[in-house]
């Protein structure tokens, strides 16, 4: 089962290389975030713009020391907040749909002491009511955290195989991840493990936690991507919430 644990797997080292990479400009800077480390805790660099900044520099600059999970956290932490998205829990979690599912071969599997790979949504659409009570809970989880997966960090991928091939849209991809963390929501399991209401959230705000990974993904991951199909699903985005503010 993924949980929200990235900002807390966060080493000594890590709030170390934060503060050096934020105070790295000059003597004033470090002693301010030193100041805001004392009075706030960790959660202060983290939010900090600077250390996003400095992680995202060249690969001879001190941002190149950060562990996976410290960058991780830090890219979709301020992908939420720079699309509204404030809560921490939130950011947590998503983090660790991220890093987990980076693995090989761990974005098509439900736990990975699971043998059966999913390679559609619809399949595990079909799995969410397995008679195996923890089986059924992981799969509704994987539902929401796959389409997320796709929709946030690969929709090119998406958008061309729809242009192309007549393959589903985004749209579908946020309603069959709405319906995944909200059936997870409703499993007494999540009641159990205290999710519930996390996954509520993540059901009400898929499509801005979509929209935010879409902008990380463009910028961080594929930068250097120019196709008609982004520049359409760029527009299309921006029209509809503009539209819904």
């Amino acid at each position: 089962m993924i949980l929200g644990n990235v900002r807390a797997s966060l080493t000594r080292d890590d709030a170390q290389l934060a503060l050096r990479l934020i105070g790295q400009s000059s003597r004033a800077a470090l002693e301010e975030a030193e100041d805001a480390l004392r009075e706030h805790g960790v959660d202060a660099l983290l939010d900090d713009p600077r250390l996003l900044a400095a992680l995202l520099e060249g690969p001879s600059r001190l941002g190149m020391r950060a562990s996976w999970p410290l960058f991780c956290y830090v890219i979709v932490r301020q992908a939420l907040r720079r699309a509204g998205e404030g809560d921490r829990a939130l950011a947590d979690y998503v983090a660790a749909i991220v890093l987990h599912f980076g693995a090989r071969s761990r974005a098509t599997r439900i736990d990975e002491h699971d043998d059966q790979e999913y390679d559609t949504l619809a399949a595990l659409l079909d799995d969410v009511n397995d008679g195996d009570v923890r089986r059924s809970f992981l799969v509704r989880q994987h539902l929401g955290n796959y389409a997320l997966w796709l929709s946030g960090l690969f929709p090119d991928r998406i958008e061309q195989r729809r242009w192309r091939r007549g393959g589903p849209d985004l749209e579908y991809y946020e309603e069959l991840g709405r319906r995944g963390f909200q059936l997870a929501a409703d499993h007494r399991l999540a009641h159990e493990h205290g999710l519930d209401v996390l996954f509520r959230e993540a059901a009400a705000r898929f499509a801005v936690i979509r929209v935010a990974l879409n902008e990380m993904s463009d910028s961080v991951f594929f930068p250097t991507l120019h196709t008609p199909e982004r520049l359409m699903r760029q527009v299309k985005d921006e029209f509809r919430w503009r539209h819904v503010s």
